[in-house]
């Protein structure tokens, strides 16, 4: 299996610190607004990773943090009028459902700040005790950022020195503009912690590095996981932070392989709050499937930007009914285990830094061969079962197809429409039985006219949308 490493800007053969045990951490969301498609881009690179990892033959340990502690979770707590947790654990909860919606497993762990503070200080005073962390007089704790030779080689390569002074936090008590904040000292009665070092909040980069040493790091190892993941935003300053936090505090490196997906555009531009086009993935699961989504924002490299636009989104959506029609011509009957060349090559392709492309490329192959075998050999039953067994790969690999194949085709009608549709099929099959044609035929209609096809099978009567 090979990854790119987007901090060495190359391929590199991945060779876990234990063997087929794999540990993975990714900065999950800051849990004051709605997820949005750049949150749902992330976190489904992610879920893929996982099980791409998983059908290798590794035992993944998954981590995926909630940042409950931030300042612009207090902004609308105080707004709302509403007590912090209140704020948290409903966008937290709203966090979980969109991205089931969209077929994200949940992480393993899913440590949040809150839950870490005793870790945080003490890495603090870890480093206040090395002397890579200074006090001020105010009582805000600073990473010295000129005692670690190492810092910034992590992004060295993509960011102008400029930039870097510019993405952080100011103050006149900081020995060197870069230096960032470790433990934020809190005057007013907002939301504060009890620390060693008075009231205040802990930084955010601090958050990351202590949870990894609490729910992930083996204190020999050489780094404190496997993997390190998040959005290529993230690169500096958040992980450039993180890594010289631990480096400096730690006995050992962060992580031995980083990896970042690229950015989600909205026709074209950048999404922002700023520019009014950050798109909420709530808002998009009312105008598509789950799975479409999923597929969507899965059929492009993870490494590149992705432009949302709808007409691309039909298309995609297009090449992921093929998988359900062909599921539909095979609805019923049981799969053949037995691996086949097919799932052979696709494993392949993910495992070459997850190389999306090339694996839809073969699914695409595989379904135009399969049409076309079973059009000709009719209940050759051996072959149908290979390409169910197929099918349920991409299920659990990709995780396309996971939906009945008719329901799937039934998005876009309401729950009520759907309980009357399925009443009247009750009725048209019990006229049917009792060979009352006419009615039959009458209830028939009236389904038809909901804009549905009927279709009659062995396994009973199915409809979907047209």
């Amino acid at each position: 299996m090979f990854i790119y490493d987007s901090v060495q800007k190359t391929k590199r053969e991945f060779k876990s610190l234990q063997e087929k045990k794999v540990s993975l951490y990714v900065c999950g969301p800051t849990v004051y607004d709605d997820a949005h498609l750049g949150h749902a881009k992330s976190a489904l690179v992610f879920d893929l990773l996982t099980r791409v990892l998983t059908a290798n033959g590794y035992d993944v340990t998954y981590a995926r943090n909630i940042t409950d502690i931030d300042d612009k979770i207090i902004k609308k707590a105080l707004e709302q009028k509403k007590d912090i947790k209140e704020i948290t654990d409903f966008y937290t909860e709203a966090f979980h459902k969109e991205m089931a919606s969209i077929g994200v497993e949940r992480p393993t762990i899913e440590p949040k700040a809150t839950e870490s503070l005793e870790t945080m200080t003490e890495l603090i005073q870890k480093l206040i005790d090395s002397n890579h962390a200074y006090a001020t007089a105010e009582g805000d704790v600073y990473f010295d950022t000129a005692s670690d030779s190492e810092y910034l080689k992590l992004s060295s390569r993509v960011q102008e020195e400029d930039d870097k002074v510019q993405r952080v936090e100011s103050s006149s008590l900081k020995k060197n503009p870069a230096d960032f904040a470790l433990w934020k000292s809190v005057k007013d009665n907002t939301v504060t912690f009890d620390s060693p070092f008075g009231k205040g909040r802990p930084g955010w980069h601090l958050e990351c590095s202590a949870m990894i040493e609490k729910h992930l790091a083996k204190p020999d190892a050489e780094y404190a996981v496997d993997i390190h993941g998040g959005g290529a935003d993230l690169l500096f300053p958040h992980h450039e932070n993180e890594a010289a936090q631990t480096r400096c505090g730690t006995n050992h490196a962060l992580a031995n392989y980083w990896m970042h997906n690229g950015f989600v555009n909205i026709d074209g531009e950048k999404m922002s709050k700023s520019l009014g086009n950050s798109f909420f993935l709530k808002d998009a699961l009312k105008e598509y499937d789950g799975e479409v989504l999923r597929f969507y924002l899965l059929s492009t490299h993870y490494r590149s930007n992705f432009n949302f636009n709808t007409e691309d989104l039909a298309t995609s959506k297009k090449r992921l009914d093929k998988i359900y029609r062909l599921k539909k011509r095979l609805f019923g009957l049981a799969e053949n285990c037995e691996p086949t060349k097919f799932q052979e090559h696709l494993l392949e392709s993910l495992s070459d830094d997850m190389n999306v492309s090339s694996g839809l490329a073969l699914i695409d192959e595989m379904i135009s061969h399969a049409n076309e075998a079973l059009d000709t050999a009719g209940k050759h039953k051996v072959l149908k079962r290979e390409v169910i067994s197929n099918l349920s790969y991409i299920e659990n690999i990709l995780g396309f197809g996971v939906k009945n194949a008719f329901e799937y085709f039934q998005f876009g009608i309401d729950e009520d429409t759907k309980s009357r549709i399925d009443d009247l099929i009750v009725k048209r099959n019990e006229a049917k039985k009792e060979k009352n044609f006419e009615a039959s035929d009458k209830l028939r209609d009236e389904i038809l006219a909901f804009g549905v096809s009927i279709m009659d099978t062995a396994q009973g009567t199915f409809w979907e949308k047209v």
